[in-house]
């Protein structure tokens, strides 16, 4: 890590919290996933801890392989950062209206938009809308793929850039996760160290001003602007907050007092050496404005959202449940014999949970498991 760096992030955090933050990052990474509540009430590793700032969130001990767990590719748990899960605690904080409409911006690989999901459903059951959407075409299919196992109906995906949104006021909460310069991931992303300079990260800060003007007109008056970055610099932090409030017109919500998050002028920041995860900042505005007689449609129709099939949708297909070695070979794509299973399209279930479909024709099971979906990795079975 260069000398800049280190200076800008003394300048950005205060020194002492800058030398810890520099020793943690010369650490391992931890490990931790989030529940789909739907699907799984309790953590299926032994020893995890509870993430204080997630209803849903565990901290692991150690990594176990996800691609050869069942459930994960069932949509039970998806796997996140810790310090990622904040964004999401912010936000539940204002979601208080039955019926609202939710736009998750910068949306891939879609760790936001299930810990959004599982929120709203949380609260308002089937009354709500969350529009997920990823500009990038190449990581559009990975959040469209993640929504998918997710399994929620409520949920759909676009690929679109945000100054498309910005025809009319129709969300009432839009969370920007922006893409920024990337310091607080040098743990995790050793490519992030190396591209790291002043110029990327004045680029950053003016590139996320432009997508945030961009989007405004689609933030309702009175709506909820949740603004995060997974850096710690105030160019792309607190001085764009300032920017958002002055330039667009909002009003900057003060952070409520959640240790050990650091509050900072505007916003709050998850610091590596304070928390196990890594570098997160999360700040939270409100638009001017009152939305009274606002009247809005149905955002997943207006953008003609993809609604991916859901994988744990009940579709009426009979349900096959197979042990861990069965699964693994459909996970696979493995042709399977199962014996006592209907004739004709089943639907293979582990645990009770489904993990997608297939055909039954007596003598041999054709695998419909989706070619992009199955795992890679040599399966070897006991």
């Amino acid at each position: 890590m260069t000398e800049e760096f280190k200076r800008l992030l003394a300048e950005s955090i205060g020194a002492e919290l800058a030398a810890k933050v520099l020793e943690a990052l010369g650490g391992e990474p931890s490990v931790s996933i989030r529940l789909n509540p739907e699907k799984l009430k309790d953590c299926p590793f032994p020893e995890a801890e509870k993430v204080p700032w997630s209803p849903y969130g565990y901290l692991l001990k150690e990594r176990p392989s996800f691609t050869l767990d069942p459930l994960f590719h069932a949509g039970c748990y998806y796997v996140q950062d810790t310090s990622a899960m904040f964004p999401g605690h912010v936000a539940r904080r204002f979601m208080d209206t039955p019926g609202m409409t939710v736009l998750d911006l910068c949306a891939a690989p879609g760790g936001k938009t299930t810990d959004l999901a599982a929120s709203l459903r949380e609260r308002f059951g089937d009354n709500f809308t969350l529009l997920s959407n990823e500009v990038m075409k190449a990581r559009f299919g990975i959040l469209k793929s993640n929504i998918e196992t997710w399994g929620d109906p409520r949920v759909g995906a676009v690929s679109r850039d945000p100054s498309a949104f910005g025809g009319s006021p129709i969300f009432d909460m839009i969370v920007a996760d922006v893409p920024c310069s990337g310091e607080g991931m040098f743990r995790k992303d050793p490519k992030a160290v190396e591209d790291w300079s002043l110029q990327t990260v004045e680029f950053c800060a003016s590139r996320s001003r432009r997508i945030l003007a961009d989007v405004w007109p689609a933030l309702k008056p009175g709506g909820i602007l949740i603004y995060s970055t997974c850096t710690f610099n105030h160019f792309e932090n607190d001085d764009t907050v300032e920017w958002i409030s002055k330039e667009l017109g909002a009003e900057t919500i003060p952070p409520e007092d959640f240790p050990p998050a650091v509050s900072t002028r505007f916003g709050q920041l998850m610091l590596p050496g304070l928390v196990p995860g890594e570098g997160q900042y999360v700040a939270a505005l409100r638009k001017h404005g009152s939305s009274d007689g606002v009247r809005t449609g149905n955002p997943l129709k207006i953008f003609r959202a993809e609604m991916p099939g859901q994988a744990g949708h009940d579709d009426g297909l009979p349900h096959v449940n197979v042990d861990r070695k069965t699964a693994l070979r459909y996970l696979h794509g493995d042709a399977l014999r199962l014996e006592d299973a209907p004739i004709g399209l089943i639907k293979i279930c582990y645990e009770g949970h489904p993990l997608g479909d297939a055909k039954n024709l007596g003598t041999r099971c054709n695998n419909l498991y989706p070619k992009a979906k199955r795992i890679r990795m040599q399966v070897i079975l006991d």
